[in-house]
């Protein structure tokens, strides 16, 4: 049961960042729009790809369970 304890609460915060960021949205104008993110706009197509703010995340994400990984 250890085992889903530790599943719920890394689901919990994985929630509580979730809502933080949507709630944060607004405020964080730089975020979605980093340098590296390719966006192409032309006359009929819009595109927009963040593969920079990707690769922030997923390290983000990689440190935070590297620490859980650890205890």
């Amino acid at each position: 049961m250890t085992s889903f304890g530790k599943m719920l609460m890394l689901f919990g915060m994985l929630l509580v960042l979730i809502g933080a960021a949507l709630a944060l949205g607004g405020k964080l104008s730089w975020f979605g729009r980093l340098p590296g993110d390719i966006y192409v706009q032309k006359k009929n197509l819009t595109f927009f790809f963040p593969i920079t703010t990707s690769i922030l995340i997923s390290l983000i994400i990689s440190f935070v369970l590297a620490l859980f990984r650890r205890r």
